[in-house]
């Protein structure tokens, strides 16, 4: 159920896109023990000029194959997320050739009256989740 927003500079491969969007799945379906099915991916392309990501002066280094990550969900727990922020720039690294430093990643939390999965159900509400 969480639902994911990529948001990319333009210029990569279908191919590498969807390698991000799976290696980002793994790491949730592990971090949240949410169902493998339970996948909701965005993916939005920008040019370079209209994504600008500074640092907030930690000394970060960025580069075009940087990647943002909003992630809406149910609350998840400090722990949860700590650990889901880790594995997942350990294994875009390893598997996407993405630095550490090019992923920022920040989380909106809702409740289950937030949902509704379609035919004008709050499912998580109803029962049906």
């Amino acid at each position: 159920m969480p639902l994911l927003y990529f948001d990319l500079i333009e210029g990569r491969s279908e191919k590498q896109i969807k390698r991000i969007l799976d290696v980002t799945h793994e790491v949730l379906v592990r971090s949240f023990n949410v169902p493998e099915r339970d996948r909701y991916q965005i993916v939005r392309e920008h040019a370079p000029s209209k994504m600008i990501i500074d640092d907030t002066g930690l000394g970060i280094v960025r580069t075009p194959n940087m990647l943002v990550l909003q992630v809406t969900t149910r609350p998840r727990t400090r722990s949860m997320k700590q650990a889901f922020y880790k594995s997942l720039v350990e294994k875009l690294e390893a598997a996407c050739g993405i630095a550490p430093g090019d992923v920022l990643v920040t989380f909106v939390t809702n409740t289950d009256e937030d949902w509704s999965f379609g035919l004008g159900r709050a499912q998580f509400l109803t029962g049906e989740l």
